[in-house]
């Protein structure tokens, strides 16, 4: 069976339509930064205690943000206070809703902005008028000594009514480690990174997608577990980490937490149905690139519609453009037997 190289087009695709440049990351810096002023400026104004620290989570810190044509930017920080600091007047301990409420007057002390500051289920959300949002998350800090005598201390998270051991860093921690992992190994963690952050593009390359599908830390739990490593391949690792998710989907839409003995997806999960459409309608898409007549500009035709997109085709031929290694650049479609395009590492999946 034939195989359709279309690695470069795939690589520059990733850098100028999926990845945050630096002047979009320094943004992202600039606008976090800014919200974390704000929350200081508050609680001071509101003689509240500072947090122990604050310190960025999710798609920021793993590096794992896309681009968003309607700048709908999810930015995600984490609030940590001694759970000390985090009592009323009479010195009594502050209920999850609380903890939040109290983050989200500081947010709006001065009341410029259009949008206030809102309490979630699990964060204080402040919307910004361009578009995009902060997500804080609180958490209290619980100091204790175990059966030995030794200080331990347990993170928990402010979510509806509960106080709920959870760190967000320690998913940070968990998703850098695979990659890093990769890196020192024969695979290329870069590769999963890019392969993560192409399948969320997928996930919401349509507008009315973006509501439907499920979040990103499902997404990266599933690259993480399924994927498929092929050096110098992204296109052809995307397809078959794709293939690998949705025949596990396909059994049961039940998706562990990676740090937590908990859930991130229940079996029956409406949402991860949903991106399990996503994944076999591109898989469908891309069943062309198996037919030995299909040619170029077929190839690239199926990626242009996997990713709503005009990208692919727009390439010249014989060139998939400048890449995120330097600029250089190779053939953009190679013919090669199915032999040649074998992986490397085995065979098996990763994790």
């Amino acid at each position: 069976m034939p195989d359709i190289d279309c690695g470069a087009e795939m690589r520059t695709f990733h850098s100028k339509q999926v990845t945050l440049g630096k002047a979009q990351q320094d943004a992202m810096r600039t606008r976090r930064d800014a919200g974390r002023t704000r929350l200081n400026s508050g609680l001071d104004l509101n003689k509240h205690p500072q947090p122990k620290e604050v310190a960025s989570q999710g798609s920021y810190q793993m590096r794992t943000m896309i681009q968003d044509a309607d700048n709908d930017y999810d930015i995600d920080d984490g609030a940590y206070f001694e759970d000390t600091d985090l009592v009323d007047p009479y010195r009594q301990p502050l209920t999850p809703f609380q903890a939040r409420e109290r983050v989200c007057e500081a947010l709006k002390w001065d009341g410029r902005l259009k949008h206030e500051a809102e309490v979630k289920r699990n964060c204080v959300r402040q919307p910004y008028p361009e578009g995009y949002h902060i997500d804080v998350a609180v958490y209290r800090i619980v100091k204790y000594a175990d059966d030995s005598g030794q200080e331990e201390i347990e993170y928990q998270l402010a979510s509806g009514d509960q106080w709920v051991q959870s760190d967000a860093r320690a998913v940070t921690r968990w998703y850098n480690g695979f990659v890093g992992e990769l890196n020192s190994g024969e695979s290329d963690g870069s590769q999963m990174r890019r392969v993560t952050k192409l399948t969320k593009r997928l996930a919401r390359s349509r507008l009315e997608w973006k509501t439907e599908t499920t979040s990103g830390i499902c997404i990266s739990k599933l690259v993480v577990d399924f994927f498929r490593h092929i050096e110098a391949r992204d296109d052809q690792a995307l397809r078959e980490t794709w293939a690998a998710i949705k025949a596990k989907l396909d059994s049961s839409t039940e998706i562990e937490h990676p740090v937590l003995d908990t859930k991130l997806a229940e079996p029956g999960d409406r949402k991860v149905e949903f991106f399990r459409g996503c994944l076999d309608f591109a898989l469908e898409t891309l069943a062309v690139l198996d037919d030995p007549q299909s040619d170029r500009a077929q190839a690239r035709a199926a990626w242009d519609t996997v990713f709503d997109t005009t990208f692919f085709s727009d390439q010249p031929d014989g060139d998939g453009g400048d890449d995120d290694d330097g600029g250089k650049k190779r053939a953009s479609v190679v013919i090669t037997s199915g032999e040649t395009a074998r992986r490397n590492d085995g065979g098996g999946r990763f994790g």
